[in-house]
């Protein structure tokens, strides 16, 4: 025990004497509402802090940033283990319209908002809003499909060169 309790000792010092962090460059894939949200969280709370944010929507996460899709996600009911639901029913019909509405109220409660204000509160915080160049030609989008706060479509390079020094979190 007393091991143990050296080990950790010897870790919080490491992580005291650490660099603070400066930048986070976050990977959004998902296009859920379970799977949005962290990110926009993180993101906003390193802006908050002083940290540089970035966010790099690639497949499906994509949905977060387009005009038409943005106000359509839903929280995943199929084969979500978080819901603690067999799949069975999270394939009856309303039950995804049904887990949003009520995650939605949890989030007001908390007053979280909404995709799209919180998209536009991480920019105009000065955080980066980036659309990855490959998912956007795979599914045939052009800049015009994306809201205004898009600041660019990034290859892997060029998310890699903005990421320099950067914390990259995959969420």
């Amino acid at each position: 025990m007393t091991q143990l309790l050296d080990e950790i000792e010897q870790r919080q010092e490491v992580a005291a004497a650490a660099e603070p962090l400066q930048k986070v460059c976050i990977v959004v894939s998902k296009g859920s509402l379970e799977g949005i949200y962290p990110a926009l969280i993180m993101a906003n709370g390193a802006r908050m802090d002083g940290i540089d944010a970035d966010l790099f929507f690639t497949f499906f996460g994509l949905d977060a940033i387009r005009k038409d899709r943005q106000a359509k996600i839903k929280v995943a009911t199929v084969g979500n283990p978080g819901m603690h639901l067999p799949t069975l029913i999270g394939v009856i019909p309303g039950m995804s319209w049904l887990a949003t509405k009520m995650m939605g109220g949890q989030m007001g409660k908390l007053d979280i908002p909404p995709i799209g204000e919180f998209i536009e509160l991480i920019h105009d915080s000065g955080g980066g809003i980036y659309a990855c160049h490959a998912s956007v030609e795979m599914f045939d989008l052009c800049e015009d499909d994306f809201v205004p706060q898009l600041d660019g479509i990034l290859t892997v390079g060029e998310f890699y060169e903005r990421s320099a020094g950067a914390q990259i979190i995959f969420t």
